[in-house]
């Protein structure tokens, strides 16, 4: 015997109802397939961000270890290449800025 369950969508703002429900009428699909969509699309969004990091620092740090010796120790230009990456990465982690669920 098989049971279907739904999703409880309760929502306290009745103005965010309406406009998700708008959305997924739009889109064909029902509220919960909707929202799980997006959901879906939100991790995955996160996933794609931190493998492309990784992808990154894998290729900086090959870089790193193929170098000779006598040039393993940073130019001037290097580090601020550095730290300007550091400082997009921590742009892109900081959480609320324009993604939507």
């Amino acid at each position: 015997m098989t049971e279907s369950k739904a999703m409880n969508l309760r929502f306290p703002d009745p103005e965010q109802r309406a406009a998700i429900a708008a959305a997924a009428r739009e889109a064909g699909v029902s509220m919960q397939e909707y929202i799980l969509s997006a959901a879906y699309d939100r991790a995955t969004a996160v996933e794609r961000r931190f493998l492309e990091g990784f992808r990154m620092s894998m290729d900086r740090s090959g870089a790193a270890f193929a170098a000779e010796p006598a040039t393993i120790d940073p130019t001037a230009e290097q580090r601020a290449s550095e730290r300007a990456a550091r400082h997009e990465m921590g742009q892109r982690a900081q959480p609320g800025r324009g993604d939507a669920a």
